[in-house]
């Protein structure tokens, strides 16, 4: 457990502006793990590629999560409520 822990202390030592990168890297991973279910492969191979596709977009949105924090998760809800009033 302690492994888990210098990681957390890691990834939140971490900018901000790396943490969004991160959050944003999650997005292609999640389109990829369900679009891929339209190629023409085996039942089988479409599990595998969503579990490790859809594994990896959780594992960079969590990632992500981690290194903006609770304050840059307020921080990125203030800026989208902003964006979203000064165009609607």
């Amino acid at each position: 457990m302690p492994s888990f822990t210098r990681l957390r202390q890691w990834l939140s030592g971490l900018s901000f502006r790396t943490g969004i990168i991160v959050l944003l890297i999650c997005v292609p991973f999640y389109l990829l793990s369900f679009v891929q279910m339209l190629l023409p492969l085996s039942v089988g191979m479409k599990s595998v590629l969503w579990v490790v596709l859809f594994g990896l977009a959780k594992t960079f949105q969590y990632a992500g999560l981690t290194i903006i924090g609770a304050e840059g998760v307020r921080r990125l809800r203030k800026w989208l409520k902003r964006l979203f009033n000064n165009h609607c």
